[in-house]
């Protein structure tokens, strides 16, 4: 080997281990979007209606780096999560009220996906579902109060390879691609109430405010591990490298997530509904379904993928519901923390868990469980995001790193889209 070709070699493993340590909280926030809850919610579109929903995958991906980049942008230049920043503008008792919220839904959310990891496991090995649950649990509990931050960020981020599962999958069955191509660019759009109801859903699986708390907390724990151990809006130069480095790993995240999500609703439109199963309740159906059409193979790969996503989004939706209430009351709040150093913080972590273990032994059925959580997320999106808008935009809180216009125009275009989705979702849910 030739010396430009070694540094060539060398060359090209530091700028891959540069862009790995770029990745970190979007990648990880993107990926959690895709957890078994999602996973049903993608099935039941591609099973019900085919490739008929594939483009809203893409409608929905600028709106979803926009409102993401607002909440790392606020984490990362304040210095402190989304509900310690919306206290100390709006009234607390507002904030409190639609933290509340978030943290019923993100346990409704984690029983959801507790529930669909227990079911995936037995499906591959047998068992009890809820041994195969209570395991998830413990373990995801145990993982967050015992092991620290620094060394809990890579477990998430290589978490995320799970989902390159789903795009194995397609490759195990037949794709009419012309067909998916006109399909994705060329929407045929029906208003029934059940395609408007499966949009609505689609649009409000890919923007949850708990995915808001997390990345905005994520934010503000790299910069706590990191050598610049400030707020950006406190430094009186320099900055646009860590807003670059926001703005790369938001964008890949959030791309990889919705890309993700293409490739399950291709799947299930090209296994189940072509095969006339358009009825998919949970995830593990799903992949219990694909079984005896596409083979041991992709359903090993579905099953497999549940499992593993919904180990990197029970800490996500734990972690940002405690996130926002530490935020509240100004409770210590980091995953680097050891336990007797925010009992608080854990405290809320291993309670959201254990309740939503708790409500896998209840008789509601898990579907139902996803509409509330579904429901409640799209309520509190829509205030939450309009907080986080005008506090990205104010000079007063964000200094020189206000948004820039671009962005703001886009954060807005969002949170009018999640608004519309609400609307749609309640009109939907109370008269069917």
């Amino acid at each position: 080997m030739t010396q430009t070709t070694q540094r060539e070699a060398r060359n090209a493993r530091w700028s891959v281990r540069r862009m790995l340590r770029t990745l970190g909280p979007g990648l990880v926030t993107g990926a959690a979007d895709d957890d078994p809850s999602g996973i049903a919610t993608y099935s039941q579109a591609g099973a019900q209606f085919g490739y008929g929903l594939l483009w809203t995958v893409f409608l929905t991906t600028p709106f979803m780096i926009a409102i993401q980049l607002v909440s790392a942008y606020i984490g990362r230049v304040t210095g402190k999560g989304i509900s310690g920043n919306t206290k100390e503008h709006y009234p607390t008792w507002i904030v409190g009220a639609l933290v509340a919220l978030l943290v019923f839904a993100n346990t409704i959310n984690i029983a959801a996906d507790i529930a669909a990891m227990g079911e995936a496991l037995y499906l591959v090995i047998g068992g009890l579902k809820h041994e195969h649950a209570l395991i998830f649990a413990a373990t995801s509990v145990l993982l967050q109060v015992f092991v620290p931050y620094r060394h809990y960020a890579p477990i998430l981020k290589w978490l995320t390879l799970v989902l390159f599962v789903y795009v194995g999958v397609v490759f195990t069955v037949h794709i009419p691609w012309s067909k998916v191509a006109v399909a994705t660019f060329v929407p045929s759009i029906s208003f029934t109430a059940d395609y408007l109801m499966m949009v609505v859903a689609v649009l409000g699986t890919t923007i949850s405010p708990y995915l808001f708390f997390w990345q905005a907390s994520q934010e503000v724990e790299e910069m706590r591990r990191s050598k610049a151990r400030r707020p950006l809006k406190e430094l009186s130069r320099g900055g646009k490298a860590e807003l670059d480095r926001i703005a790369i790993d938001t964008s890949i995240g959030m791309i990889f997530s919705n890309a993700i999500a293409f490739f399950i609703v291709l799947t299930t439109a090209a296994t189940l509904h072509e095969n006339g199963m358009t009825d998919i309740q949970t995830a593990a159906d799903a992949a219990n379904a694909i079984r005896p059409i596409a083979g041991e193979a992709a359903f090993l790969l579905f099953a497999v993928g549940i499992i593993g996503t919904g180990l990197l989004a029970i800490p996500v939706l734990a972690g940002s519901a405690a996130y926002a209430v530490a935020g509240i009351f100004d409770w210590r709040s980091s995953l680097e923390a050891r336990f007797p150093r925010a009992v608080p913080f854990y405290s809320i972590i291993a309670a959201a868990t254990v309740i939503g273990f708790g409500l896998t032994f209840t008789s509601i059925d898990p579907i139902k469980m996803l509409i509330w959580s579904a429901v409640i997320n799209g309520v509190v999106a829509v205030p939450i995001m309009a907080m986080m808008m005008l506090i990205v935009t104010n000079p007063a809180a964000m200094g020189r790193f206000r948004a820039r216009p671009w962005l703001g125009r886009i954060g807005w275009a969002a949170t009018g889209l999640m608004a519309v989705t609400v609307a749609a979702l309640l009109v939907a849910t109370i008269w069917p």
